[in-house]
């Protein structure tokens, strides 16, 4: 094997998120046909050992194995601080404690891939509803929102974030107030954890606000096939 790949996610103290990244890295290793242990995950934060030290590990461990590339890919939807400082940086500390013997490269992060939105139309396909909001955690870094304000787009549907405006409450009211009274939520969000919890238990209170209105949560995207053949064009680009 001429290279190694590593899945980079935020992290989580919630067990779900990192039991997801297994799976995916193990359904990344199947779709590019090689051995499992060319494919490794590691995180940003919630681990005792800094990001650019489980690089280094893991990229020594790839040249013991023969390999002479290493790329890097965020398993990340936006292209908020983490993206655009904060794993490069931590990338870029990697790179010089491991010299030449093996060269890094750093991915394009997961939410660029433009067929991102398939996943939210074949969610929308099982839905029945009169409206629809595309959840997202959100981000105060300027035009990090773009990504998702164009699938919303492009699907019909309105945006709502949820540690920045618009709220999900808030758009909830608009949509009642202009009579609809089927409405899909669709998260934007990797796996199952903490936020997800706290989106259902927000819409379990929304049905008592509004109880004539049908609500429709959809599932987070979870570890599948088809995000591993997104990130293998990710690899590729």
């Amino acid at each position: 094997m001429s290279s190694a790949y590593l899945l980079v996610s935020h992290g989580s103290r919630d067990p779900r998120p990192e039991i997801a990244m297994q799976q995916l890295a193990k359904l990344v290793a199947n779709k590019l046909q090689i051995p499992e242990k060319f494919v490794g995950t590691a995180s940003l934060e919630v681990n005792p050992e800094p990001l650019h030290e489980q690089i280094k590990q893991f990229a020594q461990s790839a040249v013991l194995l023969g390999c002479r590339r290493l790329k890097i890919m965020p398993i990340f939807l936006l292209s908020g601080v983490h993206v655009m400082t904060d794993i490069p940086a931590e990338v870029a500390l990697a790179k010089q404690a491991v010299g030449e013997d093996i060269t890094i490269d750093l991915q394009p992060y997961l939410g660029s891939h433009p067929n991102l939105q398939r996943f939210f139309q074949q969610q929308l396909a099982t839905i029945k509803a009169d409206a629809g909001i595309l959840l997202s955690h959100g981000s105060r870094r300027p035009g990090s929102q773009q990504p998702i304000e164009t699938i919303a787009a492009n699907l019909g549907l309105v945006t709502a974030y949820w540690s920045v405006a618009p709220t999900l409450e808030s758009r909830i009211q608009e949509l009642v107030t202009f009579g609809k009274q089927e409405i899909a939520i669709l998260p934007y969000f990797l796996f199952p954890g903490g936020i997800t919890d706290a989106i259902a238990q927000a819409v379990d209170e929304l049905k008592l606000q509004f109880p004539g209105v049908s609500f429709y949560l959809a599932a987070p995207l979870g570890a599948s096939d088809e995000l591993a053949i997104l990130i293998g064009d990710l690899i590729h680009a």
